[in-house]
């Protein structure tokens, strides 16, 4: 009788097609690997705080994602566990009817791996969850449990929302690739809203090819969400992974803002410039001065305006249970004039008009994701900034880690597309990912 030897279990930091591929050969591997995970977030949560709520039941199902657990961010809804929207009004609320986005996973065989923390409602108010690689510092948010549960190695993939810089920024502190993809990919019907015109689904995962392979599967389109529209389709091979695209033309865009980033960040910034050039690429610096004057005003009162008809009604009959930041975020929506709302949509629509024009002849546009390090203490997420301006236009974005800033903290890099060029975002991403050549390796967390 011949003896088959036993492979060796994923390792934590194993990517979403790296577990694929070993759970083909090794189906007992692909019975326990959530079983797995979920012992070690266990083990590690009472320091870590990325969860809302752990799953109960983590049965391997079948489809094309078996095997593979996925952390759901805690505004979206799930219809076997809670979903608190990051507020004690809603502890213990278990919805009807899981998201759309939570529904298709199911379908695709995932196994849905507990509730990750958000700020409450999407907003500024933080949750429990720290930073992995020092838990002195923020996660970033308001996808704070999902960025740090992959970061740990908990969940291959996680989902997230963006509605300023709420996937990009929180990948990008915890070392770990964010994707959100164009406005209307992913359709957002069972997601608590912030601002309907802003609001994506994205992804955290730790390689460009994880992320591409979850929108290639999640993205589609529903009566229910007009704001949806359907993105080309394209696959990716479990094997190969995505076809990066060869030698990118990229516009480097620091915008005014580039002084007030820290040093640490420039100098990584300008490395993966180098790293690029000498690997073939063709960066040119692109000024955006008018887009960069305007889109910061613009999108905070489209937000203030469309978040204050959704949450003033909320705060008037909670005021117990509702923070100060989210008070102060109505207040600001309603000391607003209709006229200021309609005058920053229309700025909205002329810039997503003109945008395809004005990085006419490039690939992607590279930038930052953040300021530098995951600010130090728990009581602010960081600044959304460099992220907002993509979430305006709703344009793909994403961010690769790039660097350690002079604190042992995650430096990141983010690339951007035009609008619905999702795919080749992620060729270009997938090509400077290899360019970099960085691996970040796995945070120590005590358990």
């Amino acid at each position: 009788m011949t003896q088959t030897t036993a492979l060796p279990p994923p390792k934590a930091g194993a990517g979403v097609l790296d577990l694929l591929r070993a759970f083909r050969a090794d189906e007992v591997a692909a019975d326990r690997y959530a079983a797995d995970r979920l012992a070690k977030a266990t083990a590690v949560e009472p320091r870590l705080k990325a969860f809302e709520y752990l799953p109960i039941d983590v049965t391997r199902r079948p489809g094309p994602l078996s095997g593979i657990p996925v952390g759901i961010k805690d505004i979206i809804a799930t219809a076997d566990m809670p979903t608190t929207n990051g507020s004690p009004i809603y502890q213990g609320h278990v919805p009807a009817a899981d998201a759309w986005v939570v529904e298709r996973l199911r379908n695709l065989g995932a196994t849905i791996f507990g509730k990750t923390v958000s700020t409450e409602f999407a907003w500024r108010h933080p949750g429990p969850t720290v930073n992995p690689w020092n838990p002195d510092h923020t996660p970033g948010g308001s996808s704070s449990g999902s960025a740090a549960a992959v970061a740990a190695g908990l969940v291959p993939l996680a989902l997230g929302t963006q509605t300023l810089g709420s996937v990009i920024r929180p990948a990008a502190f915890n070392g770990i690739v964010g994707l959100k993809p164009s406005f209307g990919a992913i359709p957002r019907i069972g997601v608590h809203p912030l601002s309907p015109s802003l609001d994506h689904v994205g992804f955290f995962a730790r390689r460009v090819d994880d992320v591409a392979l979850a929108l290639a599967l999640t993205a589609g389109a529903s009566d229910g969400d007009r704001h949806g529209r359907p993105l080309p389709a394209f696959a990716v091979d479990l094997e190969r992974g995505l076809e990066p695209l060869g030698k990118p033309r990229i516009g480097i865009v620091r915008f005014e803002k580039w002084s007030r980033a820290e040093p640490g960040q420039q100098r990584a910034f300008d490395a993966a410039i180098a790293r690029a050039r000498d690997a073939g690429a063709v960066l040119e610096e692109l000024e955006l001065a008018a887009f960069d004057r305007e889109n910061w005003p613009a999108i905070n009162t489209i937000l203030s305006s469309e978040g204050a008809l959704i949450f003033a009604d909320l705060v008037a009959r909670f005021p117990d249970r509702t923070s100060d930041q989210l008070k102060s975020q109505v207040e600001r929506g309603k000391a607003l004039a209709a006229l200021d709302y309609l005058k920053a949509k229309a700025i909205q629509e002329k810039w997503r008009t003109a945008f395809a024009t004005e990085i006419s002849g490039y690939d992607a546009l590279l930038t930052l994701p953040a300021f530098g390090e995951a600010p130090r203490g728990l009581h602010a997420t960081g600044d959304a900034e460099y992220c907002a301006p993509w979430t305006f236009l709703g344009v793909p974005a994403v961010t690769l880690p790039a660097g350690f800033g002079n604190n042992g903290l995650l430096l990141g890099i983010q690339l951007v597309a035009r609008y619905r060029e999702d795919k080749r975002l992620l060729q270009v991403a997938k090509w400077f990912e290899a360019a970099l050549g960085f691996d970040p390796g796995m945070p120590v967390i005590a358990s």
